[in-house]
């Protein structure tokens, strides 16, 4: 017994035997022309990538403000999480993509200016990147995004200026107004009247056309934010619009303020919810 025993414990501890992990990569770097400089970004491979050929749908996870495309591994505990919702099977096995929006501009936004286009980066270069990296499978089922506060913010105008793209999108505690963005911005009046109005939920679900408010429909959307959150109105009011515009969504005030702590507690049901997308239910 002593020596089955033995062989046991010496297959397990073999080179291979924990192939199963998960991987997370803190930098990875892509040469943006659009930008003209290298970005980064941050990437979790779930358990059995690397010991398989299977493709797997991705979530795109966005950082806060004052974060950059660590701030999910550092402070959000990203691989722990995942590892923990995946192996529960609360989650289906996923990519999670986490890019950096604090590099030289912040934001995920053009510039209104025209001076730093990151959202056109982040559609014509980052996303064909990533499939062409990594074994994503690249139909719009298979995509989802997700962020907090400034990245909440991203969340909501990417799935609503590109909802043929992502299949679910989540924001949390998400800012939800625009002129901040521009605060700094040589831009004139024009130009940031233009990015207000691009980049406003409000202004954008008011002006849609029955086709573009079908399309957003299709998306699948999770907005939460804690009741002590200083953005909990902007929330509040955009679930309100949400319903006026007949937008079926799930929406969540939970207790909880502008924290990590909350964010970390919402990861896994983000997780879950963009799942549902990826699997038949």
């Amino acid at each position: 017994m002593k020596k089955v025993l033995a062989i046991i414990v010496l297959t397990c501890l073999a080179p291979g035997a924990g192939a199963q992990e998960s991987r997370v990569y803190e930098t990875r770097t892509l040469k943006s022309q659009i930008l003209k400089m290298d970005r980064h970004y941050a990437v979790y491979l779930p358990p059995g990538y690397e010991a398989t050929d299977v493709s797997y749908p991705v979530l795109y996870l966005l950082h806060g403000s004052g974060d950059d495309h660590t701030g999910w591994i550092q402070f959000g505990q990203v691989g722990h999480i995942a590892d923990r919702a995946i192996a529960g099977g609360k989650a289906a096995p996923m990519i999670i993509v986490m890019p950096d929006a604090n590099t030289k501009v912040k934001g995920y936004f053009n510039q209104p200016d025209g001076s730093f286009p990151y959202e056109d980066f982040f559609f014509n270069e980052l996303i064909p990147h990533i499939e062409a990296t990594y074994r994503v499978r690249s139909e719009r089922r298979y995509r989802a995004v997700s962020g907090l506060s400034m990245g909440g913010g991203g969340t909501i105008f990417y799935a609503l200026h590109h909802p043929e793209i992502f299949a679910a999108a989540a924001p949390l505690s998400a800012t939800t107004g625009s002129n901040w963005l521009v605060r700094e911005s040589k831009a004139t009046q024009e130009q940031q009247d233009d990015f207000s109005r691009r980049y406003g939920f409000e202004y954008i679900l008011n002006n849609a056309s029955k086709e573009e408010l079908d399309l957003v429909r299709r998306v699948r959307w999770y907005i939460s934010c804690g009741d002590d959150d200083f953005l909990y109105r902007d929330n509040s009011l955009m679930h309100v619009l949400f319903r006026e515009k007949e937008i079926p969504h799930e929406y969540r005030i939970k207790d909880g303020g502008h924290t990590w702590t909350y964010w970390r507690m919402e990861l896994p049901l983000v997780m879950e919810f963009v799942s549902k997308s990826f699997t038949q239910f």
